[in-house]
């Protein structure tokens, strides 16, 4: 949803900016005549995904000659899950892809170019589209890196690059960064209710020019990643995975081919193909600073790979044609075997159909836009919700800025705030808020640099006109607001409630129980997905009052009869949400074990013992089948054979 509100807004995306992706975009939500401005989104990416297709196609046709080589290549890219999937969505991928085929396509023109005035338009034409594509996704500069020095021997071995073409070469080059002057110009007018970052200076569009707030050449900030070894291990399962063994072979079969005297094949090109492959897949690993045995950040990772994967593709297609090569040698005159490749092209691409159409078929998969308008209708009007984390800031801020959805709530990136750009240009556009300072800092005061900081606990006394919600969590580093503040359940998210104000739990468990309209079965998407962790979060909302009730009952400063309430009202909850789901998130198992046996310590309960610890043992057991990597698993099942021991006696008690 960011590059979305970011487009629909004519705001600067998150770094590097994506300028031309934005402005592509935004010509999608103007005219497209059909859908919200995300459907016309998407719709531009399915578009730009089938074009680099077309040009995967080209490139082994115009190498090859052959048409199965071309629909080998474009088919099992296209229907490959990653590919589909990321082709359907508003992402910058799609354009990516578009670009590598182009430069590949270009490169494949440039080497069949049969005259010196052909070659230098097109490597002009490349040096342009080279510049462009640096408007998109960085990570196609390693493969600029592999075709600049390639064309420009070529063009030196047959005394065709002379200084003067040299800097046209460079001029068109520029000329395809242009549209990088968006940035400053979307900057300046300063009328994007989202945006990100301050261009208007040199070091600030070099600050996102170079992602310096995520780190130049990392993936994210602050994070440690798997190594090398495993991210290489992990790119080739995933290619297995994508597009197959045949073709992961027949790749190799092209790059086998070069050492064949065949007509048809192109040696420097399948080896600079292949260079940009190895080098592509080696720098990666290295640099991608995601732990990627959690699925979510391996589904981050799996993306980038879409782009070695198009190499993959090409030279799978080549190795096709290759082998129909030596095969046409080897039995003149065959009428069968054309056919056969055209076969075995249309085999492998129809595979890929079959195997990936269920999964990527999203034509009724409204998940995170139902999280998110789920998580708006909930709030209480003219609410402020202080936003953290990539699911709930980016669907929330789509669904209130694209698409008008309550206009009375105000929504405030708790990240965003701790940088110096942010309020001095969005703080006009959230009216009603108050900021008492330059920027969000734990520490008050002027800092080093001249600006004036306030902490999340002046933020909440200024603003105490305003109902103040966080979703999902607060920052760690600011905790001020404890002396005057407490966070009570509210669906995914929470509010921060004054001190004073005291705590109702019957009053909470009526306002908080039917908060949302959420029909998802539990477990039902692949943990690598953001539809996962929207479900995840909604299934654990259920719980949230419950979880809050009983931790207040355990550690909360009151008297025995309160903390015997929280427990029953904790029981009571617990039980209700248990049993009321069969099928949901393990955890409940043990959080319900936990209240029955506190509810069997009470005296004066109105349960019958024996109830309470046969529900107890049910559910620790059920826990520990389901969570067998809980370090307390052990601990847990010595407990049972106790309780389990106790129900014995309690139940020969009521036989005597």
């Amino acid at each position: 949803g960011e590059l979305i509100t970011a487009a629909y807004e004519l705001g600067v995306a998150h770094p590097p900016g994506y300028p031309l992706f934005t402005l592509l975009a935004k010509l999608a939500t103007g005219l497209l005549p059909v859908g919200s401005p995300a459907y016309r989104v998407n719709l531009l990416c399915g578009l730009l995904g089938a074009a680099a297709a077309s040009l995967l196609f080209y490139t082994v046709f115009r190498l090859s000659g052959s048409y199965a080589g071309g629909i080998l290549a474009a088919g099992v890219f296209s229907f490959s899950r990653l590919t589909w999937q990321w082709s359907i969505a508003a992402e910058v991928f799609s354009l990516n892809n578009l670009f590598v085929g182009l430069l590949m396509a270009l490169t494949a023109h440039f080497e069949e170019a049969s005259t010196a005035k052909e070659r230098s338009k097109i490597s002009k034409l490349g040096a342009f589209c080279c510049g462009l594509s640096l408007c998109n996704q960085h990570t196609i500069v390693l493969y600029i890196a592999c075709i600049v020095p390639w064309v420009l021997s070529r063009l030196f071995r047959k005394t065709e690059l002379s200084l003067g073409h040299l800097l046209k070469l460079g001029l068109c080059f520029l000329a395809g960064l242009l549209p990088y002057l968006y940035l400053p110009a979307s900057s300046y007018l300063n009328q994007a209710r989202w945006t990100w970052g301050d261009q208007t200076t040199f070091q600030g569009f070099l600050t996102h020019f170079l992602r310096e707030e995520y780190g130049t050449f990392n993936l994210a900030k602050s994070e440690t990643g798997s190594s090398m070894r495993e991210m290489l291990l992990f790119q080739l399962a995933q290619m297995k995975s994508e597009l197959s063994l045949p073709v992961l072979a027949l790749a190799l079969v092209a790059c086998v081919s070069t050492a064949l005297p065949t007509k048809q094949q192109k040696s420097p090109v399948i080896w600079l193909f292949a260079g940009m492959f190895c080098l592509y897949s080696l720098f990666f690993a290295w640099r991608a600073n995601l732990d990627i045995t959690k699925p979510l950040f391996l589904g981050v990772v799996e993306r980038f790979w879409l782009q070695s994967n198009t190499v993959v593709a090409v030279l799978a297609g080549l190795g096709l044609a290759a082998l129909a090569s030596v095969g046409s040698a080897v039995l003149e005159g065959s009428r069968a075997l054309p056919w056969l490749e055209r076969l075995s092209a249309l085999a492998l691409v129809a595979s890929q159909v079959w195997a990936n159409y269920s999964a990527c078929d999203q034509s009724n998969n409204y998940v995170v836009a139902k999280f998110a308008r789920n998580l708006l209708s909930s709030m209480p009007m003219g609410a402020v919700i202080l936003l953290r984390g990539d699911l709930p800031g980016n669907a929330l801020r789509y669904l209130h800025y694209c698409e008008g959805m309550r206009p009375d709530i105000t929504l405030v990136d708790q990240e965003m705030m701790t940088y110096e750009w942010y309020l001095p240009k969005l703080a006009k556009h959230l009216p009603g808020v108050y900021f008492p300072g330059d920027r969000w800092n734990p520490v008050e005061g002027v800092l080093p640099d001249g600006t004036l900081a306030f902490n999340l606990h002046r933020f909440l006394q200024v603003n105490k006109h305003k109902e103040v919600f966080v979703c999902i969590g607060l920052h760690e580093g600011d905790s001020t607001w404890r002396r005057s503040y407490s966070l009570w359940p509210w669906g995914t998210c929470e509010k921060l409630v004054p001190s004073s104000i005291v705590f109702d739990p019957e009053e909470w468990i009526r306002l908080t129980r039917n908060l949302y309209n959420w029909t998802e079965d539990y477990g039902s998407f692949k943990p690598s997905s953001w539809e996962a962790v929207a479900n995840e979060e909604m299934w654990q909302a259920r719980m949230k009052t419950a979880f809050f009730i009983f931790d207040l009952a355990e550690t909360a400063s009151v008297t025995a009869e309160i903390k015997s309430q929280l427990y029953r009202f904790a029981y009571t909850s617990y039980k209700e949400i248990v049993n009321s789901h069969p099928n949901h998130p393990v955890n409940w198992h043990k959080n319900y074990a936990i209240a029955c046996e506190r509810m069997l310590r009470l005296r004066q309960v109105d349960v019958d013992p024996e109830v309470l610890l046969s529900e107890t043992v049910k559910h620790f057991l059920l826990y520990t089948e389901k969570a067998e990597d809980d370090p307390q698993r052990q601990d847990i099942l010595q407990a049972v054979k106790h309780l389990k021991k106790e129900l014995q006696g309690l139940r020969k008690m009521k036989e005597d």
